[in-house]
């Protein structure tokens, strides 16, 4: 094997699991392609110093506007916890000033609504403090842009995969009045059902958001072919992605990269779980004092209406 050149990389592939050496061997073999939803990968293939049309064309295909990626910002200034449960956490700011996180889970996390809110929160309080500190005292709240928050699942929570919800796998959301007040909202939201998407009777429709979603499902070759005989405009990213053939080096830190992000995935998951199911047991057992409370006060009731009784047959028979 070409990696016995190298040892340090060598050791390091041998200390992978048998299921990640299989699928960089079959990679390498040409019969898989790389995994792009992990964060190593897709940030090769949709580098926007590198590549700036497509990470622009898959943000506009999800959120069925034309927008352009100006550059990538850093997470460094985020007031929420870190967190390594996501195969891919990306932030760009688009030409036009909007925002738009673009991540993907493989384990969706416990409460994603609440936490999707958040992280919104998050985004439009930091381009808040960003153009305000450019605009000074000029800055007024028409300068801010809508801040997209795009979450795509792997294995998405039960909420999509309601049997009314069987074939969808885009779902938009935004606040909105009942009255219908046209006040300028700025979060919106969209979820991606990747693992809805394979089996929706939609996904073999021939549009933009089909031709992006099927790369990033893509894990054969034969997956590859199918997807440039119905987008041709796609084979230059096969090509770049074959290019990685020549470079095991670079596939196996790529590959370890993604393997570390889904140990900790793993880690944080069973964390989170462990919480939810000791969360549970207090409420159980909280429920359980409550109703022997209860119990204890109604005997208490009983005993004292057992002791109003003998009295009562005590007094009458003296």
């Amino acid at each position: 094997m070409e990696l016995k050149k190298n040892p340090s990389i060598y050791r390091t592939y041998l200390n992978w699991p048998d299921k990640w050496k299989s699928r960089f061997l079959e990679f390498m073999e040409g019969k898989k392609s790389l995994p792009l939803t992990y964060d190593p990968f897709f940030k090769k293939l949709f580098n926007p110093d590198v590549y700036p049309e497509r990470l622009s064309r898959l943000i506009s295909s999800i959120i069925g506007t034309n927008v352009t990626v100006k550059c990538i910002l850093s997470n460094e200034d985020s007031m929420l916890p870190s967190t390594s449960l996501l195969l891919l956490d990306i932030i760009v700011q688009l030409e036009d000033g909007s925002i738009a996180n673009v991540e993907i889970q493989k384990i969706p996390y416990t409460f994603p609504g609440e936490r999707m809110s958040c992280y919104s929160a998050d985004l439009l309080l930091r381009q808040y403090t960003r153009v305000k500190g450019e605009k000074g005292s000029t800055f007024t709240y028409q300068d801010l842009k809508t801040v997209y928050t795009i979450v795509m699942f792997e294995n998405s929570p039960k909420e999509c995969k309601t049997a009314d919800l069987a074939d969808i796998y885009l779902h938009h959301g935004k606040a909105a009045f009942d009255t219908g007040i046209g006040l300028r909202l700025l979060q919106e939201y969209y979820v991606v059902a990747l693992d809805v998407f394979r089996k929706s009777k939609y996904s073999k429709d021939i549009n933009e958001l089909n031709a992006w979603l099927s790369l990033l499902t893509a894990t054969t070759m034969d997956d590859l072919a199918a997807l440039i005989s119905d987008y041709p405009w796609m084979e230059t990213i096969c090509m770049d992605m074959s290019e990685y053939l020549y470079h095991p080096e670079e596939v196996v830190t790529m590959f370890s990269e993604a393997l570390r992000k889904l140990d900790e995935n793993t880690v944080n998951y069973m964390i989170d779980e462990l919480k939810k199911e000791r969360d549970e047991a207090v409420t159980a057992l909280a429920e359980r004092d409550a109703t022997v409370s209860e119990m204890g006060a109604a005997l208490s009731k009983k005993d004292a209406e057992i002791a109003i009784l003998q009295a009562q047959l005590a007094a009458l028979n003296k």
